[in-house]
């Protein structure tokens, strides 16, 4: 809930520009001459006709100068706290190393996406992949764990690169990665995975000059229903230890529907 709030709050503040800034400053200086006026007419209504117009200019004057800066400044100090609080809800999100959403924030992301897209009772559809590392425990025992570190960089680089905008990629834990589709088809999501998969596997890692070759294995669900996160990746996980137990470097893909489950032929 907090992070929502930290979202839509720096969302709002974020469309204070310069422009808006300066509209901002205007306007608010406007209307407090306005009521100035206006207060200074009625209280001013029994000293004579002559006394308040000769007032006049030395009140609205002394708004102006008073009000105007007061307001720009406020308004500049809004938009500076609406930028330390959209760097401060990245860091909060982000895993460090690899810059994709750290899995509180995926998790968040994706229930967030599949409500949204879940209103008004209709049926959704989408994909969640579950990416693991093969192996990945004899980089860093050959290597170190320096190395092991840029080897996940390489794979969640690889990972980003073979997605869409509006797709979310996550880091789930040490070298497992989450990767949610809205709105694919088990089509989609098969191709997408294979993608990954094949990406990977054909980049180039070299720790210490030798070659290693990465590769990742998948599993995954697509849907059409009402699910949430927890479901999700129940099932998606338990795809993966198929792909893992196959023979790794591979894809294991399940079809949920509101009527049943559908299994997709694995993928090589």
């Amino acid at each position: 809930m907090a992070d929502a709030l930290r979202r839509h709050f720096g969302r709002a503040v974020s469309r204070l520009g310069r422009s808006g800034l300066l509209r901002w400053t205007l306007v608010g200086t406007a209307w407090c001459l306005f009521v100035s006026l206006g207060y200074n007419a009625v209280a001013a209504a029994g000293i004579g006709e002559e006394a308040f117009r000769s007032g006049l200019p030395v009140a609205a004057l002394l708004l102006l100068v008073l009000a105007g800066p007061v307001l720009l400044f406020l308004g500049y100090r809004l938009r500076e706290l609406g930028r330390a609080n959209r760097k401060l809800g990245l860091v909060a999100s982000t895993d460090s190393l690899t810059a994709c959403l750290n899995r509180g924030a995926f998790s968040t992301r994706v229930d967030e996406s599949l409500t949204d897209a879940g209103r008004g009772n209709q049926r959704i559809k989408g994909a969640l992949l579950v990416i693991d590392a093969d192996h990945f425990k004899s980089i860093n025992d050959s290597y170190g764990h320096d190395l092991g570190d840029e080897a996940l960089r390489t794979i969640a680089a690889a990972i980003r690169g073979q997605v869409r905008k509006d797709d979310l990629v996550g880091r789930l834990g040490g070298e497992e990665f989450g990767v949610f589709l809205p709105g694919a088809s088990q089509e989609n999501a098969v191709g997408v995975a294979e993608r990954i998969r094949r990406s990977i596997s054909e980049v180039s890692f070299r720790p210490m000059g030798k070659p290693h070759r990465l590769t990742v294995s998948v599993g995954g669900v697509s849907f059409e229903d009402q699910l949430g996160f927890a479901d999700l990746f129940r099932i998606a996980d338990r795809r993966l230890y198929q792909a893992k137990n196959g023979g790794r470097n591979r894809i294991e893909l399940t079809h949920i529907q509101a009527y049943g489950i559908n299994d997709l032929a694995a993928v090589h």
